[in-house]
């Protein structure tokens, strides 16, 4: 099994801690002393040997990947000439091993999310393998829900006879995929018992990722074919496409392993409350900061004081890059908040 980690997202939730210069995978979110790449290449390292551990990464961090993980050689760097989303990194991916006859079995991992405890992660990824190996069969990790969480897609299972006698009985086929839900339609869905959040965690060869990208994508397996100058400049004209649009919607040999041990994809500020401890008051704080009749406010600050008196459910945000105050109930939308300031400056430049 060889595990590739993938490092190219931008993390725009956690503006301004996250930046297009620095993402939060190359920053220490969940621990104080290792950034969210470090502390997912350990957890692959601590249970594969050193030449099973790959990165995917744009060309435009590979500076950083390179400061953050010294000991990664440059041939298990898989080099993305720009960032088109998570369907043509995998497409690459697989591309990259089949060009060396190679068809083991991958794991296709973010690089920021939030696993402690890496001998059940590694079980059911060995239980995961096992289904890959046959061929066109896709394993993903589904996440047993604990909250009415709106920010995950979830997938809903079925049970048959066929695939259990097959498989085992851990593994369970995927009926379908569920977009992300408002809160009412989640509260209504975790009540179901075969409803998993999807992880974003993908067990399959690089054979299997092919058939289907010929099947359902083949105009952007066909630039794989190309060299050079001609290959980068293809790649980064393919339109930006997550795997799960691309591919994993559309399968029909899918299948999850129900897991239920600590996991966060940390993708909002809200998350780090599930990681680190709050106050008396519920409050998460970060940096110098004096509360008073504060409650439930996530405060974070790099460098300036801050006194925060009478308020409640916010977050706030102070670094070099900018300031960040939002309900926490409209966390979600900071996403398109950067994206039209982004937008904003680049219409001031142009």
């Amino acid at each position: 099994m060889i595990a590739v980690i993938m490092a190219g997202g931008k993390g725009t939730r956690f503006w301004p801690r996250s930046t297009v210069a620095k993402p939060k995978q190359f920053l220490t979110l969940a621990s104080e002393e290792a950034t969210m790449l470090q502390q997912t290449y350990a957890r692959f390292r601590s249970c594969l040997p050193e030449e099973n551990v790959y990165v995917a990464v744009s060309e435009n961090y590979l500076p950083i990947v390179k400061e953050q993980l010294p000991e990664l050689g440059d041939n298990r760097i898989i080099i993305e000439p720009d960032q088109r989303d998570t369907a043509p990194c995998i497409a690459l991916t697989a591309s990259y091993f089949l060009k060396q006859e190679l068809d083991d079995v991958l794991v296709t991992a973010p690089s920021d999310q939030y696993i402690p405890d890496t001998d059940e992660l590694m079980d059911a990824l060995r239980a995961a393998e096992q289904a890959a190996k046959t061929d066109g069969v896709v394993v993903t990790l589904g996440i047993v829900p604990t909250r009415a969480e709106t920010g995950y897609g979830y997938i809903e299972t079925i049970e048959t006879e066929e695939h259990a006698d097959k498989f085992g009985e851990r593994i369970k086929e995927v009926k379908a995929f569920i977009e992300k839900p408002t809160k009412e339609k989640a509260e209504k869905l975790i009540e179901l018992p075969n409803m998993y959040w999807n992880s974003g965690i993908f067990i399959w060869k690089p054979s299997t990722i092919a058939g289907y990208m010929m099947k359902y994508q083949p105009g952007m397996w066909s630039i794989f074919d190309q060299k050079d100058e001609e290959f980068r400049q293809s790649y980064a004209r393919l339109q930006k496409l997550s795997i799960d649009y691309a591919l994993v919607e559309k399968l029909e040999r899918l299948y999850t392993i129900p897991i239920e041990f600590i996991w966060d994809d940390v993708g909002t500020w809200t998350s780090l409350e599930r990681i680190f401890n709050t106050d008396g008051d519920g409050n998460l704080l970060l940096g110098q900061i004096f509360p008073f009749a504060t409650r439930n406010t996530i405060i974070y600050s790099e460098q300036q004081q801050v006194v925060a008196i009478g308020i409640e459910d916010l977050i706030i945000v102070s670094t070099e890059e900018g300031l960040l105050i939002c309900r926490k109930s409209d966390e979600q939308n900071v996403k398109h908040a950067i994206a039209a300031l982004t937008a904003d400056q680049e219409g001031r430049q142009g």
